[in-house]
């Protein structure tokens, strides 16, 4: 099992978002919320390299990285209400329980991953965790999954995928991974329309899977 975790295993759009938005209105940037949704699942770096080139920048994207991750992390830090996604936690119990191997997959950077596992306690659960910042290519491209899959040591075709977000679905598309898409409240914005399938509750992978 392969899990996303922003949105997937924490819901923490909404906090990315905000210090996504205070960076780019320190550079002048209006970005549109269709030009956002296109970045939506992408590591940081990849998210600025892509707006650089779009509006013509003369910027050094990693240091918007650095700025944008001082932003989340004062959020993060500081916002009691952060919480992980709804059934989550039972699903992780559930699929540990039954032995399956846990593989984190996230386009965060591995700082933000060591993070969100600590302050919630789900090492002892992962076999794995990759982050998409560390990788040549973040998604859609799939070299994320591949890499997590074969850190599983498991075919591809006994994977499973959970995202939700577009880039996320197109990513385990191209790898060959069967994906579910979760359709979760806090990124209404994504289709999810090449998922193999989607779903809106995790209870529903339970009486799956």
């Amino acid at each position: 099992m392969i899990f996303d975790m922003d949105g997937v295993i924490i819901d923490s759009e909404f906090i990315h978002k905000k210090a996504y938005y205070e960076t780019f209105k320190s550079l002048g940037l209006e970005v549109s919320e269709p030009l956002y949704k296109t970045l939506t699942g992408s590591s940081t770096i990849n998210v600025f390299q892509n707006l650089i080139a779009h509006f013509d920048l003369n910027e050094d994207p990693e240091r918007l990285v650095v700025e944008k991750r001082k932003r989340f992390i004062s959020y993060f830090e500081n916002d009691p209400s952060l919480h992980l996604v709804k059934g989550v936690e039972e699903l992780i119990h559930y699929f540990y329980n039954q032995g399956k191997i846990l593989i984190l997959a996230s386009s965060a950077s591995m700082p933000n991953i060591d993070r969100v596992f600590k302050r919630f306690k789900l090492d002892q659960y992962f076999t794995a965790k990759i982050s998409g910042a560390d990788l040549k290519a973040s998604k859609p491209h799939p070299e994320i999954f591949e890499k997590a899959a074969a850190l599983a040591k498991t075919p591809k075709e006994q994977c499973i995928v959970i995202e939700d977000s577009d880039n996320g679905v197109k990513a385990a598309n191209d790898a060959g991974i069967f994906v579910f898409g979760y359709r979760n409240p806090m990124s209404a914005d994504q289709t999810l329309k090449t998922a193999n399938a989607v779903i809106s509750d995790f209870k529903e992978l339970k009486s799956i899977l």
